[in-house]
């Protein structure tokens, strides 16, 4: 099996991070749009666009599935890839909530979504979650987050500050769902500001919970080929990919 990982940059190795965990794929290809991140601040129309471009990039390498690790992408264009895509393409926010679905048994559990101005915009999650007959929703745009982790910021004080920023009216969650690839990597500084009882949804083990439902699965590979493109600057990717994914 050969995947292509799609994210807006290099959010999406923690992702690629927990299929390799898993053992789920012979080949993996990673693109990252470097060029253009953030997604998160930009209008609905011009993310369809990019999200077209990567699955036309894709098209290079005879994928069997597409993975769109970017919920902001995930949030509005998922249709519009499995519309001009090859092959099937699942995303973050779809895997996500059924994640949350399976976690909690208690539907007026309290549940928190984080994740870029967009994704909070587009009410995914919400309209989702929603649907699984969940009551007690909130939702926190926190993109400070995504440069402090890529400054390799996972704790301290100005992380803690930026919690306080964001949380300061937050009613305490039963729940908080990770709606940014970028924030599994501040899961163990939120769990320290929230409680250690809160259930984290991570959107890498989200994925792997739905392919391993969804697909067949028989062979576990041993080792994964792994490629990484960039549309700016695919040395810097390669390196924090080599950090990240302890390669």
């Amino acid at each position: 099996m050969k995947v292509g990982v799609f994210d807006s940059g290099i959010g999406g190795l923690t992702v690629v991070k927990s299929l390799l965990e898993n053992k789920l794929f012979e080949e993996i290809v990673y693109f990252g749009d470097t060029a253009r991140v953030p997604y998160g601040i930009k209008d609905k129309s011009t993310i369809i666009r990019y999200a077209i471009e990567a699955v036309e990039f894709f098209k290079n390498f005879e994928l069997d599935l597409i993975i769109v690790a970017c919920n902001t992408v995930s949030a509005y264009a998922l249709n519009e890839m499995r519309e001009v895509s090859p092959c099937p393409v699942i995303g973050v926010v779809e895997a996500g909530i059924l994640a949350t679905a399976n976690a909690l048994k208690d539907k007026n559990s309290n549940i928190l979504i984080l994740g870029t101005k967009a994704t909070v915009n587009s009410k995914a999650y919400e309209i989702g979650l929603k649907a699984e007959c969940f009551t007690t929703l909130q939702a926190k745009a926190t993109g400070l987050f995504v440069p402090i982790v890529e400054e390799e910021i996972y704790e301290g004080e100005i992380l803690d500050a930026a919690f306080k920023h964001y949380f300061g009216n937050i009613t305490k969650p039963d729940a908080v769902i990770l709606g940014c690839t970028h924030f599994p990597l501040i899961t163990n500084a939120l769990k320290n500001y929230f409680s250690k009882d809160t259930v984290f949804i991570h959107s890498g083990d989200a994925i792997v919970e739905q392919l391993q439902k969804s697909f067949c699965f028989d062979t576990k590979y041993q080792t994964t080929k792994l490629e990484f493109f960039a549309s700016e600057n695919p040395e810097s990717l390669k390196a924090i990919a080599k950090k990240w994914l302890n390669l």
